[in-house]
């Protein structure tokens, strides 16, 4: 066996070791058996996200913390959004659907009501927010005739995920002088969805619906897959895709002196310079790296 031939075993033992929603589909004798691993396979898993390595203050010699919009009618940032509706299998989520489903299991709990995680939101305050009961007009007229309402009348709404408009995001760029190199650390993470009063009328306002601590979550977003449009058979991790920065993301607000205030603050009505603005913060970040090699 000729080294050639000895590195493309290699390389697909390696393949084959990373599991997808869909693993065993091809072995699969019923549409039970898809998606349970078999024992080699859960034995030859990490299931594990990749550990922060340890940053010492010393080690900071530039640090600017800046919070972003992540745009879901973008093309690339579509993995967070879809699936909207979940027919295709448990496996299969949308960013939104896995962390709300895991608040409410308990496993994620670090979640606040703003970027600076100050204050904690119990999940009955985020509850409160997902959805609203109302009666409609013949509803009302039944409830002062003194009748009971019939269940026709009563309207629910509620914040599905075809409903999230995009993600605020909370990072801190830093540079490690020890590395000699730029780096960026993801702090926070926070659906921005329709407040569900005004959901569908005229006067639709988004608003934050809980901020995350994301180093607490990410186990849970590990384990969760996000579909790969390039290779199916190769799922990123929620974890990864979001560490890796593999989505598009606007600047709104970055960390300055006067109070952290968000550029549309001081550059009002005017979209074109608030785009410009973010692009000029992007490249001061980026520009202290490259001035580090000039003597």
């Amino acid at each position: 066996m000729n080294w050639r031939n000895f590195s493309l075993i290699v390389t697909l033992s390696l393949v084959s070791s990373v599991t997808f929603a869909q693993s065993n589909l091809l072995n699969a004798k019923t549409p039970e058996e898809i998606g349970k691993k078999t024992e080699a396979q859960l034995n030859a898993d990490n299931d594990k996200p990749l550990p922060y390595g340890y940053v010492h203050d010393r080690d900071i010699l530039l640090g600017k913390t800046v919070w972003e919009f992540v745009d879901l009618d973008e093309r690339i940032n579509f993995p967070m959004y879809f699936p909207v509706e979940g027919n295709l299998g448990p496996d299969r989520k949308s960013l939104y659907a896995v962390l709300i489903e895991n608040m409410k299991s308990g496993k994620i709990s670090e979640v606040y009501d703003d970027s600076y995680f100050t204050t904690k939101k119990t999940l009955k305050d985020i509850e409160s927010s997902l959805s609203k009961i109302d009666t409609s007009d013949a509803g009302r007229e039944q409830y002062n005739a003194g009748e009971k309402i019939g269940e026709e009348y009563i309207v629910r709404t509620d914040i599905e995920p075809i409903d999230v408009m995009g993600y605020k995001i909370k990072g801190y760029w830093y540079f490690d002088k020890r590395q000699g190199e730029l780096k960026y650390r993801l702090l926070g993470l926070c659906p921005v969805v329709p407040d569900v009063y005004t959901k569908g009328s005229e006067e639709e306002d988004p608003i934050e619906l809980f901020w995350v601590y994301f180093p607490s979550a990410r186990e849970v977003l590990h384990s969760a897959l996000a579909f790969n449009d390039r290779n199916s058979a190769m799922a990123v991790t929620f974890d990864h895709l979001l560490n890796a920065r593999r989505f598009s993301g606007t600047i709104y607000q970055e960390e300055n002196v006067m109070g952290d205030r968000k550029i549309e603050d001081y550059l009002k009505d005017n979209a074109q310079m608030q785009l410009l603005e973010s692009e000029r913060v992007k490249d001061k970040i980026r520009n202290f790296e490259q001035d580090m090699w000039n003597y």
